[in-house]
């Protein structure tokens, strides 16, 4: 069930997504910068941790997550060090995930030689 979970609300999140992108003139990119404010902004009010309690992986593997993760390093960091954690509680919560999405990405990227168009 926790698999049909998942599927279910990250479907619905890409169906939200794919809805702005047809009947919006955002660009993509400015799409993704409204998912990680908008994961940001629900964790900040309390609304994100539930529901990624209640949707597991659908929830939390998505942009709105990644905003959620900048949001709660953030908070963590100001509550232990002070102002200058606004600056570092980002990078330390996320720099695993985008650690290995560079390392990974280099890595497909010498298996399968991409080519500029």
């Amino acid at each position: 069930m926790n698999y049909f979970l998942a599927f279910l609300v990250g479907g619905l999140i890409c169906v939200a997504v794919q809805i702005l992108m047809d009947h919006t003139t955002l660009l993509p990119g400015r799409i993704m910068v409204l998912l990680v404010c908008s994961g940001a902004v629900l964790g900040a009010v309390g609304i994100y941790e539930p529901f990624a309690k209640w949707a597991g992986a659908g929830a939390t593997v998505p942009l709105l997550g990644f905003g959620n993760v900048l949001f709660k390093g953030v908070k963590e960091a100001i509550d232990s060090e002070g102002f200058i954690g606004l600056f570092k509680g980002g990078f330390t919560a996320c720099a695993v995930g985008v650690s290995a999405a560079l390392i990974f990405g280099y890595i497909a990227s010498l298996i399968f030689k991409p080519k500029m168009k």
